[in-house]
């Protein structure tokens, strides 16, 4: 064992804000059952740089975290179908053995679930695990590992940590396990953070909190964020870069404060025009008719078709074509999938109407 104190200085490694950590080429991920094949992610590309915060957004079922578990490996290979390319720090994941995937957690990337009362052993204390997260990884004494825990509970703005790191998982309040979770994930320094709705559970006080802290570690450490989240006013608040998820597939992406501000596709449209106004008008809702389709019997052509607002100014490509990625006319740095010819124009148009 080193006798020596080797923690390094938080954020020492030389990163270049802008330095692409994550690649996904046309990922897909099936899983086989006895109803038929799950179509849970197709087709999928993105990035996440490092100094930038991407947030992937979609309702529930729509792959946003099945995508990110398997850049992780945490997906059983027996039970899962993985295609395409997943290239972490230069290193391709799709097809890699278990033993890279153990290599990568933790020190190339790391994910912070929504739920830390399942995702931190009840039985050991909190200062112990993160511990033995860096042990796994540094060829340290035990004292030395617990000596990072305590700075890493510091870090991330847990008071009395000396004494905190020798509690257990209940004695912490929602915020402070969301806290520890997060200094779980960083205590290797990781290129890459992925953020699984890690503000789902907490008050929305205790939720400004952590995605501050989200963004001031960020800087700390110059990594990329990966945000899974619905929360579209989150968004807002904390994300560089959006991806737009539905039924399985990326529908749109770009600068997330200019997607927000003028979508170009008529699912990112559709779920703005559901979110409650704060003007003192008080209007119904408008939510997006129907329901996602299910995964293992994906309708033809364009997925969103049964529920687009639309589908009639396009006709037959909308449910007989797949829509593929193409520039947004008019706006650079966007993409969409959609065959509408103008999409800002129609969708402006649609809420001057209304």
């Amino acid at each position: 064992m080193a006798t020596t104190d080797p923690i390094a200085t938080v954020g020492a490694e030389a990163r270049n804000p802008g330095d692409v950590v994550l690649r996904v080429t046309d990922l897909s991920v099936r899983f086989p059952t006895d109803e038929g094949l799950v179509k849970a992610v197709s087709d999928l590309s993105y990035e996440a740089r490092l100094g930038r915060t991407l947030a992937i957004v979609g309702e529930s079922g729509s792959g946003k975290s099945v995508s990110s578990m398997a850049v992780l490996g945490l997906h059983n290979p027996k039970k899962t179908q993985i295609t395409g390319s997943i290239t972490l720090d230069g290193t391709e994941l799709v097809g890699a053995p278990q033993s890279t995937f153990q290599k990568i957690r933790s020190t190339k990337a790391a994910m912070v679930f929504q739920d830390p009362q399942s995702s931190l052993h009840p039985f050991h204390k909190v200062g112990t695990q993160i511990a033995e997260a860096y042990q796994a990884h540094h060829k340290v004494s035990r004292s030395i590992a617990q000596k990072r825990a305590v700075e890493m509970l510091d870090l991330v703005g847990i008071p009395n940590p000396q004494r905190r790191a020798q509690q257990y998982p209940h004695e912490f309040s929602g915020g402070m396990r969301q806290r520890a979770m997060i200094a779980l994930g960083l205590v290797n320094n990781p290129k890459l953070l992925i953020a699984d709705e890690p503000t789902t559970a907490l008050d929305v006080t205790v939720q400004a909190q952590i995605l501050d802290l989200v963004n001031d570690l960020q800087k700390e450490f110059g990594s990329a964020v990966i945000l899974i989240t619905h929360d579209l006013a989150v968004v807002a608040e904390t994300a560089d870069d959006i991806l737009v998820m539905y039924a399985g597939r990326g529908v749109e992406k770009g600068y997330a404060k200019e997607v927000l501000a003028q979508p170009s596709h008529p699912y990112t449209y559709g779920l703005l025009q559901s979110l409650p106004s704060h003007s003192e008008d008080l209007e119904e809702l408008k939510a997006i008719k129907g329901a996602p389709p299910s995964l293992l019997n994906l309708p033809s052509g364009c997925s969103f078709h049964p529920r687009c607002a639309f589908k009639d100014e396009v006709g037959e490509a909308c449910w007989t074509t797949l829509p593929e990625w193409r520039p947004t006319p008019g706006l650079a740095n966007r993409q969409l999938r959609c065959h509408l010819a103008d999409p800002v124009a129609t969708l402006q148009n649609d809420e001057g109407v209304r």
